[in-house]
Protein backbone atom coordinates (compact mmCIF):
# COMPACT_ATOMS: atom_id res chain seq x y z
CA UNK A 1 0.00 0.00 0.00
CA UNK A 2 1.42 3.44 -0.88
CA UNK A 3 0.98 6.92 1.36
CA UNK A 4 0.13 8.51 -1.51
CA UNK A 5 0.50 9.31 -5.24
CA UNK A 6 4.23 11.19 -4.50
CA UNK A 7 5.13 8.11 -2.69
CA UNK A 8 3.73 5.62 -5.45
CA UNK A 9 5.85 7.78 -7.74
CA UNK A 10 9.04 7.32 -5.72
CA UNK A 11 8.51 3.46 -5.37
CA UNK A 12 7.74 3.49 -9.49
CA UNK A 13 10.79 5.55 -10.25
CA UNK A 14 12.68 3.23 -8.43
CA UNK A 15 11.82 -0.24 -10.43
CA UNK A 16 12.24 2.26 -13.72
CA UNK A 17 15.49 1.32 -16.59
CA UNK A 18 15.95 5.35 -16.10
CA UNK A 19 19.21 5.74 -17.81
CA UNK A 20 17.59 3.63 -21.45
CA UNK A 21 14.06 5.97 -20.82
CA UNK A 22 16.42 9.20 -20.69
CA UNK A 23 18.83 8.18 -23.29
CA UNK A 24 16.38 7.64 -25.88
CA UNK A 25 13.98 10.44 -25.17
CA UNK A 26 10.56 8.72 -24.02
CA UNK A 27 8.08 10.57 -24.14
CA UNK A 28 5.63 10.23 -20.80
CA UNK A 29 1.67 9.42 -21.39
CA UNK A 30 -0.07 10.16 -18.89
CA UNK A 31 -3.37 7.95 -19.24
CA UNK A 32 -5.73 9.51 -16.84
CA UNK A 33 -6.50 13.16 -15.50
CA UNK A 34 -5.88 11.49 -11.99
CA UNK A 35 -2.59 10.63 -12.95
CA UNK A 36 -1.58 13.77 -12.80
CA UNK A 37 0.12 13.98 -9.64
CA UNK A 38 1.74 10.69 -10.37
CA UNK A 39 3.00 11.18 -14.05
CA UNK A 40 4.14 15.05 -12.97
CA UNK A 41 6.50 13.91 -10.16
CA UNK A 42 8.19 10.97 -12.34
CA UNK A 43 8.55 13.63 -15.24
CA UNK A 44 10.28 15.90 -12.94
CA UNK A 45 12.88 13.62 -11.73
CA UNK A 46 13.80 11.90 -15.72
CA UNK A 47 13.23 15.80 -16.97
CA UNK A 48 11.36 13.91 -19.67
CA UNK A 49 8.32 15.55 -21.28
CA UNK A 50 4.58 14.37 -20.69
CA UNK A 51 1.20 14.47 -22.34
CA UNK A 52 -1.98 13.34 -21.50
CA UNK A 53 -4.70 10.80 -23.79
CA UNK A 54 -7.95 11.65 -22.25
CA UNK A 55 -10.46 9.03 -22.35
CA UNK A 56 -13.89 8.19 -21.27
CA UNK A 57 -16.15 5.16 -19.82
CA UNK A 58 -19.29 3.97 -21.66
CA UNK A 59 -21.68 2.07 -18.69
CA UNK A 60 -24.60 -0.20 -19.18
CA UNK A 61 -27.54 1.21 -19.43
CA UNK A 62 -29.61 -0.29 -16.67
CA UNK A 63 -26.24 -0.09 -14.78
CA UNK A 64 -24.28 3.36 -14.11
CA UNK A 65 -21.18 0.90 -12.84
CA UNK A 66 -20.99 -1.37 -15.33
CA UNK A 67 -18.59 -0.58 -17.73
CA UNK A 68 -18.70 -1.90 -21.25
CA UNK A 69 -16.66 -0.19 -23.50
CA UNK A 70 -14.47 3.36 -23.65
CA UNK A 71 -13.38 5.88 -26.07
CA UNK A 72 -9.87 7.86 -26.24
CA UNK A 73 -10.17 11.19 -27.92
CA UNK A 74 -8.58 9.24 -31.16
CA UNK A 75 -12.36 8.67 -31.34
CA UNK A 76 -10.87 4.73 -30.98
CA UNK A 77 -13.54 2.47 -28.76
CA UNK A 78 -12.71 -0.46 -27.06
CA UNK A 79 -15.08 -3.25 -26.20
CA UNK A 80 -16.12 -5.31 -23.42
CA UNK A 81 -18.03 -7.43 -25.84
CA UNK A 82 -18.62 -10.27 -23.47
CA UNK A 83 -20.55 -7.97 -20.83
CA UNK A 84 -22.40 -6.29 -23.96
CA UNK A 85 -23.85 -9.65 -25.18
CA UNK A 86 -25.01 -11.25 -21.80
CA UNK A 87 -26.87 -8.15 -21.12
CA UNK A 88 -27.87 -8.07 -24.83
CA UNK A 89 -26.86 -4.52 -25.12
CA UNK A 90 -27.10 -2.97 -28.85
CA UNK A 91 -24.07 -0.98 -30.99
CA UNK A 92 -25.88 1.18 -31.42
CA UNK A 93 -26.76 2.40 -28.08
CA UNK A 94 -22.51 2.02 -27.07
CA UNK A 95 -21.43 3.97 -30.33
CA UNK A 96 -23.72 6.51 -29.11
CA UNK A 97 -22.74 6.68 -26.40
CA UNK A 98 -18.93 7.34 -26.70
CA UNK A 99 -20.01 9.91 -29.11
CA UNK A 100 -21.60 11.70 -26.71
CA UNK A 101 -18.90 11.33 -24.06
CA UNK A 102 -16.31 12.31 -26.55
CA UNK A 103 -18.09 15.68 -27.70
CA UNK A 104 -19.36 16.52 -23.65
CA UNK A 105 -16.38 15.34 -21.80
CA UNK A 106 -13.43 14.57 -23.90
CA UNK A 107 -13.59 17.42 -26.05
CA UNK A 108 -14.63 19.52 -22.97
CA UNK A 109 -11.00 18.18 -21.47
CA UNK A 110 -8.70 19.21 -24.18
CA UNK A 111 -10.14 22.59 -24.34
CA UNK A 112 -9.40 23.02 -20.61
CA UNK A 113 -6.01 21.32 -20.17
CA UNK A 114 -4.58 21.30 -23.95
CA UNK A 115 -5.61 24.33 -25.47
CA UNK A 116 -8.20 23.11 -27.62
CA UNK A 117 -5.54 20.80 -29.66
CA UNK A 118 -5.87 17.03 -30.16
CA UNK A 119 -3.00 14.72 -29.32
CA UNK A 120 -0.30 15.11 -31.59
CA UNK A 121 3.47 13.99 -32.75
CA UNK A 122 3.74 10.22 -31.44
CA UNK A 123 5.10 8.86 -35.03
CA UNK A 124 8.03 7.00 -33.85
CA UNK A 125 8.18 8.14 -30.25
CA UNK A 126 9.13 5.81 -27.57
CA UNK A 127 6.35 5.73 -24.78
CA UNK A 128 6.11 5.16 -21.53
CA UNK A 129 2.37 4.89 -20.81
CA UNK A 130 1.76 5.76 -17.00
CA UNK A 131 -1.52 4.75 -14.67
CA UNK A 132 -1.90 5.56 -11.07
CA UNK A 133 -3.19 2.02 -11.07
CA UNK A 134 -4.48 -0.74 -13.28
CA UNK A 135 -7.63 -2.72 -12.24
CA UNK A 136 -9.24 -3.67 -15.44
CA UNK A 137 -6.75 -2.67 -17.81
CA UNK A 138 -9.55 -0.80 -20.09
CA UNK A 139 -7.99 2.61 -20.15
CA UNK A 140 -4.55 1.12 -21.03
CA UNK A 141 -6.10 -0.91 -23.84
CA UNK A 142 -8.06 2.11 -25.35
CA UNK A 143 -4.87 4.33 -25.09
CA UNK A 144 -2.93 1.59 -26.47
CA UNK A 145 -5.11 1.54 -29.51
CA UNK A 146 -4.49 4.73 -29.95
CA UNK A 147 -1.01 4.78 -29.92
CA UNK A 148 -0.55 1.78 -32.41
CA UNK A 149 -2.67 3.92 -34.70
CA UNK A 150 0.15 6.97 -34.24
CA UNK A 151 2.25 4.58 -35.21
CA UNK A 152 4.65 5.05 -31.96
CA UNK A 153 7.99 3.15 -31.73
CA UNK A 154 7.61 1.42 -28.48
CA UNK A 155 5.31 0.93 -25.80
CA UNK A 156 6.22 0.43 -22.52
CA UNK A 157 3.34 0.44 -19.30
CA UNK A 158 4.25 1.45 -15.94
CA UNK A 159 1.57 1.62 -12.90
CA UNK A 160 2.38 1.40 -9.41
CA UNK A 161 -0.56 -1.48 -8.97
CA UNK A 162 -1.91 -4.00 -11.29
CA UNK A 163 -4.35 -7.11 -11.20
CA UNK A 164 -2.07 -10.11 -12.59
CA UNK A 165 -4.57 -11.48 -15.08
CA UNK A 166 -4.70 -7.71 -16.67
CA UNK A 167 -1.08 -7.60 -16.48
CA UNK A 168 -0.89 -11.24 -18.46
CA UNK A 169 -3.37 -9.10 -21.21
CA UNK A 170 -1.22 -6.48 -21.47
CA UNK A 171 2.02 -8.28 -21.35
CA UNK A 172 2.00 -9.30 -25.15
CA UNK A 173 0.69 -5.89 -26.54
CA UNK A 174 3.59 -3.63 -24.98
CA UNK A 175 7.58 -3.51 -25.01
CA UNK A 176 7.73 -4.13 -21.00
CA UNK A 177 5.36 -4.05 -17.84
CA UNK A 178 6.69 -2.66 -15.28
CA UNK A 179 5.15 -2.48 -11.70
CA UNK A 180 5.49 -2.27 -8.35
CA UNK A 181 3.08 -4.22 -7.23
CA UNK A 182 1.23 -7.56 -8.88
CA UNK A 183 -1.90 -8.39 -7.12
CA UNK A 184 -4.07 -11.46 -7.63
CA UNK A 185 -7.17 -10.42 -5.69
CA UNK A 186 -7.14 -6.93 -6.65
CA UNK A 187 -9.64 -4.77 -5.02
CA UNK A 188 -9.53 -1.33 -6.73
CA UNK A 189 -6.90 1.14 -7.24
CA UNK A 190 -8.12 3.83 -4.40
CA UNK A 191 -7.92 0.87 -2.18
CA UNK A 192 -4.00 0.60 -2.52
CA UNK A 193 -3.68 4.33 -1.27
CA UNK A 194 -3.84 4.97 2.76
CA UNK A 195 -4.44 9.39 1.76
CA UNK A 196 -4.82 9.65 -1.70
CA UNK A 197 -4.24 13.15 -2.60
CA UNK A 198 -7.58 14.27 -3.90
CA UNK A 199 -7.38 15.25 -7.82
CA UNK A 200 -9.26 18.52 -8.03
CA UNK A 201 -10.04 19.91 -11.72
CA UNK A 202 -7.90 23.07 -9.60
CA UNK A 203 -5.18 21.45 -8.60
CA UNK A 204 -4.43 19.25 -11.59
CA UNK A 205 -4.52 22.48 -13.73
CA UNK A 206 -1.97 24.15 -11.66
CA UNK A 207 -0.12 21.34 -11.39
CA UNK A 208 0.13 21.41 -15.48
CA UNK A 209 0.40 25.34 -15.53
CA UNK A 210 3.23 25.02 -13.27
CA UNK A 211 5.05 21.87 -15.04
CA UNK A 212 8.08 22.57 -17.37
CA UNK A 213 7.58 19.15 -18.89
CA UNK A 214 3.34 18.89 -20.11
CA UNK A 215 3.77 19.82 -23.68
CA UNK A 216 0.67 21.51 -24.07
CA UNK A 217 1.22 24.03 -21.93
CA UNK A 218 4.98 24.52 -22.06
CA UNK A 219 6.20 28.26 -22.25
Amino acid sequence: MFENQLDAAKKLLEILPKKELIQNEYLLICSSIDSVILVDVIARELKLSYEMLFTERVFAPNNPECEIAMVSEADDIVLHDELIKSFNISYDFIYGEAQRKYEEKILKNVYKYRKGNLIKNLKNRNILLIDEGCETGFTALTCLKTLIKERVKSVTYATPSIAVDVANVLAPLVDNIFAVHKIVNFIDVDFYYKNKIEPKPEVILSILEESPFYIPLQK
